[in-house]
């Protein structure tokens, strides 16, 4: 069966886009996750960080789901999600702004030419300076879910830090048992910039960029370090992004991910 796909990228986290809305192809995939799988494999298939997997909403311009390679269904992906607003943009679903259904709520996002963004949900479940043990080391994380769970480590050189193993054993600490944590790797670069790196679960590697990873530490590094938005964020091949906030008291407001995103190809797949 030939499958339509669209690959899309965000700040260097790339995705399969799929089109199952009901004037498409859906429900003719049975296993989606089993689809993400297969889709994802490099070398062997499309390749990607994810599957974009875009449907009918009964309430909103559309919904968005997302499949890991691992074939796992993730709640949010930052970066997917302004990847899928470009998509939807260009295709003249909807105008900007527009609002997409996704399994960690309701989002809102704007298109600006290849710059996109989107109003993401205010963070929770913060937990901060947590001692764990990551193999014989002992390291300082600060805990978060901005759409789904991270966990922000500070670093003195992003670029040299062994992020696959360090992420790794973080990602599966008991602390985050059962579902696992995103790890994220931060330098300070400045009063207002950071540099992260993230190993991501459901991947099971290190990704280019993580959306939601960069969210998570830009909240921290405001936090912890006193950072004051807007924040700009450079990521593993220095793409930039930008995290806007506001904050009364204990509770963040007006979160926005904002940051470029580019469709790449169109194509088809040949899956069986």
């Amino acid at each position: 069966m030939n499958i339509p796909f669209t690959k899309a990228q965000a700040a260097g986290n790339d995705f399969v886009i799929l089109d199952n809305t009901a004037a498409a192809i859906g429900g003719k995939i049975d296993d989606l996750g089993r689809f993400a799988k297969f889709a994802c494999m490099r070398k062997y298939s499309v390749g990607a960080d994810g599957v974009l997997v875009l449907e009918d909403s009964a309430a909103h311009d559309f919904k968005m789901r997302v499949f890991n390679p691992d074939a796992s269904e993730a709640a949010m992906c930052g970066n997917g999600i302004r990847a899928s607003a470009l998509y939807a943009f260009k295709r003249k679903w909807c105008p900007s702004p527009m609002k997409i259904e996704t399994a960690a709520g309701i989002l809102e996002a704007f298109v600006d030419g290849e710059s996109v963004r989107v109003k993401m949900t205010p963070p929770g479940d913060i937990k901060l300076n947590c001692s764990i043990g990551a193999g014989t080391t002992i390291v300082n994380v600060h805990a978060l879910n901005t759409g789904v769970p991270h966990a922000v480590h500070f670093v003195d050189n992003a670029s040299k830090y062994p992020v696959a193993e360090m992420g790794g054993k973080i990602r599966r600490h008991k602390m985050f048992e059962p579902e696992g944590t995103n790890a994220d790797f931060v330098q300070i670069y400045g009063e207002s910039a950071i540099k992260v790196r993230t190993y991501e679960r459901g991947v099971e590697d290190e990704t280019l960029a993580c959306g939601t990873g960069v969210v998570a530490s830009a909240i921290v590094s405001h936090l912890v370090n006193g950072m004051i938005s807007p924040i700009k964020v450079f990521t593993k091949r220095d793409d930039v992004m930008i995290v806007h906030f506001k904050k009364d008291r204990d509770k963040f407001s007006d979160v926005y991910l904002e940051g470029k995103a580019h469709i790449a190809f169109n194509g088809e797949v040949d899956y069986v």
